[in-house]
């Protein structure tokens, strides 16, 4: 039985550890994540050629599932009492963003989609600032703004001329609010349970919300080779290993310093798309990588200045 008396620190808030400079270890968990989720939105784009959206949504959790349950200590008990909570965390950070994001992006083109997710951060800094009412520190909101501008800039050039349409642009809009909410729920859990045995069940409690639109959706779609193997990478890399690595740097450095990783996701599909289908990379998206990097530096850094005071719990 998991006492629920064990509490790690609430990193992010008062807490020592969520206001220390990253370690060797944050930046590795930091960019495992944002190459592994840099190359999800081409993933998708693939699995749409032939799948419907919620059939991808269904098999990206089934291969997460998957992935996770290989590791046995994803077994490890969690109190009664917390799994409501997982269960909400699996509703907010997967089973609706995962049907929101292919959905949308019928209407809108995958860079579009990865701008957009770039405001993750500055979702999760409001959520912890006005609603939980945790203490930011001046130097953390900077570098978020820094940090957005520089996804702007990286993602600028590649929507001239896009497709798009409000309903798209909106739907992915709503997917990142709730990828903003769930950081922040995910932290406490982390730190208490560690990330396996959370995102096990988190992902368990997603698949019974997404499995009836999933196997209608098998119904809409038609089997090709290209879309599975494209699926496969997205589940057991994306819905899978990514989402541990991100929601350790979650409980480590609390929500809204590791929401800076969401930053790098375009730059990393903008860099893919640069080595594998020879598309052209422009200044501004150079000088926007720029700034998404001091951005990620100074959100780095051991917090020492005073903390936001409007949101003082």
């Amino acid at each position: 039985m998991v006492r629920s008396e064990t509490r790690a620190i609430q990193v992010g808030d008062d807490g020592k550890r969520g206001t220390e400079a990253f370690a060797a270890t944050d930046w590795l968990l930091l960019s495992g994540t944002a190459l592994t989720w840099g190359s999800s939105f081409v993933w998708i784009e693939i699995g749409l050629d032939s799948f419907s959206p919620p059939l991808i949504t269904l098999m990206r959790v089934v291969f997460g599932i998957l992935a996770l349950a290989a590791f046995r200590k994803a077994r490890a008990p969690i109190d009664k009492a917390d799994l409501p909570k997982v269960a909400l965390l699996g509703f907010l950070w997967m089973a609706l963003p995962f049907l929101l994001f292919p959905i949308g992006q019928q209407w809108i083109d995958s860079s579009l989609a990865g701008m957009i997710n770039g405001g993750v951060p500055i979702f999760a800094a409001v959520f912890s600032s006005f609603f939980l009412r945790r203490r930011l520190h001046a130097n953390t909101l900077v570098a978020i703004l820094i940090g957005f501008a520089g996804v702007l800039a990286v993602g600028w050039p590649a929507v001239q001329g896009s497709r798009a349409t409000a309903a798209g642009a909106g739907l992915v809009l709503l997917a990142t609010m709730s990828y903003g909410v769930a950081l922040n729920l995910a932290a406490p859990l982390q730190q208490r349970y560690g990330a396996l045995p959370v995102l096990l069940r988190a992902q368990l409690a997603s698949l019974a919300i997404v499995i009836g639109p999933g196997v209608y959706g098998a119904t809409q779609s038609e089997f090709s080779w290209p879309s599975l193997g494209a699926i496969v990478p997205l589940g057991c890399l994306g819905t899978g290993l990514a989402f541990v690595w991100m929601t350790t740097l979650v409980g480590r450095t609390g929500p809204v310093r590791a929401s800076i990783t969401i930053y790098f996701v375009p730059i990393i599909a903008i860099a893919l798309g640069a080595i594998f289908r020879d598309e052209t990379v422009s200044i501004v998206s150079l000088g926007g990588t720029a700034l998404v990097l001091v951005g990620a530096y100074l959100t780095s850094r051991a917090q020492t200045g005073p903390a936001n005071e409007s949101a003082r719990a």
